[in-house]
């Protein structure tokens, strides 16, 4: 691939992610209540929802959505907390609220908490370790898949800091975790030419990317199957998810690479708009934060 030496800037990281959901109803109540984001707008058929500092999701109320599952799209969107009390903190108001989890695991680098929304979005809400905490193999990263340790994460709490008004503002997206049609195109793609770094493959059938030698900023899978096809229009799941990025310089590169590669995109102001070769959609824009 032309252009593949370049690496994307170091300061590359995920934004809002977009998702359809069938009924406002009960997608909102959850991603407020539960979830602890709060609704920053609200305009007919679509909400904005996130912490004071920052817009992290957008949801399109399409009535009737059906549930997601079978194709390319959304295995999950990642909220990363600022510390393991925080997620400690969040974890409580998660089990005072019945919502139905769907795992827990610590991957040596992070520790997280897996669930759906009521659609059928996956969600990971995780902490971070520090960077020299995290596990090295051969100079390489070395994530794992271990057990959580809930009894101790939920030891972070005493009656002084267990107070919850919802989510920490300083709440990122962390990464998004993506179902894809082929491993090894996804790569190329996310490598070769978006500038991502492969940081390590799970199996045969997962790997993950990143920028700036964090442990992932995507992760990509098969295990909705190999050459599955990307979702029809009425399910509910993912429409597009931001990558954002600290200048137009950095910005600039991107596209010259898709170019180079012969990628078709739309350029607009500020954005460029692409699909992945699985019909992913992203859109590349400026960091505003």
């Amino acid at each position: 691939m032309i252009g593949s030496m370049e690496a994307i800037h170091e300061k590359t990281h995920i934004g809002l992610v977009s998702l359809k959901v069938a009924d406002f109803g009960r997608s909102l109540p959850f991603y407020t209540c539960n979830i602890g984001l709060k609704l920053l707008q609200q305009d007919g058929d679509t909400a904005v929802l996130g912490t004071t500092q920052r817009p992290l999701l957008e949801l399109i109320q399409q009535p009737n959505a059906t549930p997601p599952g079978g194709t390319t799209g959304l295995y999950h969107f990642a909220l990363l907390v600022p510390n393991r009390l925080e997620l400690s903190r969040t974890f409580k108001n998660l089990v005072e609220t019945r919502t139905r989890f769907q795992g827990f695991s610590d991957h040596s680098v992070s520790e997280a908490i897996y669930l759906g929304d009521p659609d059928g979005n996956g969600i990971e809400i995780y902490r971070d370790r520090k960077r020299n905490e995290w596990p090295m193999v051969n100079g390489r990263l070395n994530m794992g898949t271990l057990p959580l340790d809930l009894d101790d994460l939920a030891s972070e709490l005493t009656p002084q800091n267990a107070n919850w008004t919802g989510i920490h503002p300083g709440t990122v997206m962390g990464h998004i975790h993506l179902h894809v049609r082929d491993l090894d195109e996804a790569e190329n793609f996310y490598v070769n030419i978006l500038g991502f770094e492969r940081i390590m493959r799970y199996g045969p059938s997962a790997g993950f990317v990143a920028a700036g030698g964090y442990h992932h900023h995507i992760g990509l899978n098969t295990w909705a199957g190999v050459g599955v096809s990307a979702p029809p229009p009425e399910m509910a799941g993912l429409r597009y998810y931001h990558i954002l990025l600290p200048n137009q310089a950095a910005l600039d590169a991107v596209a010259k690479r898709l170019d180079a590669n012969k990628i078709t995109y739309t350029n607009q102001p500020e954005e460029l708009i692409v699909r992945d070769p699985s019909q992913n959609e992203i859109r590349l824009k400026l960091d505003a934060s």
